[in-house]
């Protein structure tokens, strides 16, 4: 901090009752009232630097001790921006810092200790240092902006705190790199000695110190100058909340309104609402951390809910990008009827702006937030698991909270299932019907097998919810024994297989393996059906293998009907055609059919083209 020194004499100046007198051989000629205060001093030696002085005198009597008395209540400053021009005029060694120059400058102007009264006057040699010294300092700017709210108007007037804020903007914008003078910054985990690059925000706490009215210009004005991230601007916002604002997570609702007075609350709630209409509308500019603890700081404070349906809207924006630790908000409710810890509240009105928004983008076409719906789902599922440990967490808004999500926002219901199982170990006192509401909105086909192993155990849970799980557990397993059936059969078939055998396939072996293929690879929920028909009709299964036979040796060459060359499709074409537009149990039983058709064509030695199998000519070897 810079000092500058100003006189050579010593200190004069005593108190005597309530008057300030100074040691002279010379009686004083001049009294000045300031408040309750009144000085003593000498006409010839204050009136020639002071030009107000000089025109009062001018139009004042002196009573009969030949004593003149001013009034000067109104002086900026009071008695000790006073005592420092009266000290200037004696030639009173005195010494000016930043944390004086303001009221000292301000006092001299009022004074008119000009030089248009005296040569080097006071005025002057204040305005030196000020921007010579004051101005160049980085610390010294911000104590000095921080006096001037005692003298706001007359620091207005005579461009202290535009200059002051210039210099202080100036320096926040000068690359890190560049930056040379002393600044705080006490960030957990941060060392000096350990890093030797100036962070980005090395500026955000020591702004913070100043009231909100000038910090809004510091911020107004970097802004405007489009040199910096908005990030950082967030974050000077962040570490200023942190400063003036309570911290949402531990006060005591009941013990802070009794200890504050009402000028404290209305300055929070003005810091309150300054911060909030500051943010920048980018998204992250902010965290969403900061966003919901300033929503619920709204309810606390009792600001306007205009403010707190904004920074709502803001929340659910980046609702995504959430940490669980984000919405582990107290309530703070005063109805007897919140007695929960946690503010549901709050996180379920988040998630359904959250929702609108989401419905409002899907419907446009945008995959970003069909993206984010998913993490929106685990972290709810995350935050239902704590509030279920809460006791006094009503069913109701649990259920409430947990089905506000969309089925396409849980890919497996793990995170869910876990979550209705800790809430009913901690409220034993549910009712059936209480509890199969909780279960239902359990789907037990997106369990995984682990988590469906559990459940089936949990006598907590519904009987009904139990026999839906192993249903489907039991669906599964048979399921994958089938798939497992199919993959071996395939693999015996492929080993049997010729190798020339794909390519001394005619048409109708070939047709006749299509047919084969669909009927064993149908999907997997028909196949049981399928294999059922074909175990209880000897003469499907016969004819099937026959076919199977036939299309491995290369032997039958079933032709068209049409002549080749004509442009018309045979008739296998046009079923296979046919076949693509049906639904899946329509061409499963179809397949069937034409099965059982070719079962009585074999039988009596012909197909359905007229040609006899054993009379066809095979194709001639190159």
């Amino acid at each position: 901090m810079k000092f500058m020194k100003l006189g050579t004499r010593p200190d004069a100046f005593y108190t005597e009752e309530a008057a300030r007198k100074i040691t002279s051989d010379i009686p004083s000629n001049l009294t000045v009232l300031i408040d309750d205060i009144s000085y003593h001093v000498h006409t010839f030696v204050l009136l020639p630097k002071c030009g107000l002085l000089q025109r009062l005198c001018s139009s004042h009597a002196r009573d009969s001790d030949n004593v003149m008395v001013l009034e000067l209540h109104e002086i900026p400053g009071g008695v000790d921006a006073f005592e420092l021009c009266a000290k200037f005029c004696y030639g009173i060694t005195t010494n000016f810092s930043a944390h004086n120059i303001v009221s000292a400058l301000c006092a001299a102007h009022f004074l008119q200790m000009t030089e248009s009264v005296e040569k080097g006057n006071f005025a002057l040699k204040l305005e030196i240092f000020f921007s010579s010294c004051i101005l160049e300092g980085w610390k010294d700017s911000i104590v000095v902006l921080q006096t001037t709210g005692r003298l706001s108007e007359w620091s207005e007037n005579l461009g202290i705190i535009r200059r002051c804020i210039d210099s202080i903007v100036d320096k926040i914008l000068t690359p890190p790199s560049k930056v040379t003078w002393p600044y705080t910054y006490t960030r957990p985990g941060y060392s000096e000695k350990r890093h030797q690059n100036v962070p980005k925000d090395w500026w955000t706490e020591d702004i913070s110190e100043v009231d909100i009215d000038l910090f809004r210009c510091i911020i107004t004005t970097v802004r405007s100058a489009n040199m910096l991230p908005l990030q950082l601007i967030g974050e000077a916002l962040h570490v200023y909340a942190c400063c003036w604002l309570p911290d949402i997570k531990k006060i005591n609702p009941t013990a802070t309104s009794n200890s504050q007075s009402e000028e404290s609350l209305d300055r929070k709630r003005r810091i309150l609402v300054s911060i909030a209409s500051m943010i920048p509308e980018q998204r992250g500019s902010v965290s969403v951390g900061f966003l919901l603890r300033l929503s619920s700081m709204v309810k606390f404070l009792g600001v306007s809910p205009a403010i707190k349906a904004e920074l709502i809207k803001r929340s659910s924006l980046q609702l995504e990008d959430a940490a669980l630790d984000d919405l582990l908000l107290p309530s703070h409710s005063p109805s007897a009827e919140d007695t929960h810890f946690y503010d549901i509240n709050l996180v379920g009105a988040v998630l359904e702006s959250y929702l609108r928004e989401w419905k409002r983008q899907c419907n446009a076409g945008s995959t970003r937030y069909q993206r984010s719906i998913t993490k929106v789902g685990k972290l709810i599922d995350l935050y239902l698991q704590l509030i279920a440990r809460d006791v006094n967490t009503p069913v109701q808004k649990f259920l409430w909270l947990a089905e506000a999500l969309p089925e396409i926002s849980r890919p497996n219901h793990d995170e869910l299932y876990k979550a209705i199982n800790i809430y009913l170990e901690e409220h034993p006192e549910l009712s059936k019907q209480e509890k199969k509401k909780l279960c239902r909105i359990l789907d037990c086909q997106r369990l995984s097998p682990e988590v469906c192993a559990h459940a089936v155990k949990n006598e907590r849970l519904p009987l009904r919810t139990v026999v839906q799980l192993l249903f489907f557990e039991q669906e599964r397993a048979g399921m994958a024994t089938s798939s497992d059936n199919i993959k071996k059969q395939e693999e015996d078939e492929q080993e049997l297989r010729p190798p020339t055998a794909a390519r001394q396939q005619t048409p109708a072996s070939a047709s006749a393996a299509h047919e084969l293929s669909k009927l064993k690879l149908g999907p997997s929920r028909k196949l049981s059906e399928v294999e059922s028909t074909r175990s209880s009709t000897p003469g499907i299964r016969k004819a099937s293998e026959k076919l199977l036979e036939h299309s491995t040796s290369g032997k039958v060459t079933a032709r068209s009907s049409k002549t080749p060359g004509t442009g018309e499709k045979s008739e296998h074409q046009k079923m296979r055609i046919r076949d693509q537009r049906l639904p899946v149990e329509l061409k499963e039983k179809m397949i069937i059919e034409q099965v059982q058709e070719r079962n009585v064509e074999i039988g009596q030695g012909t197909h359905g083209n007229g040609f006899e199998p054993k009379k066809t000519m095979p194709r001639r070897q190159r």
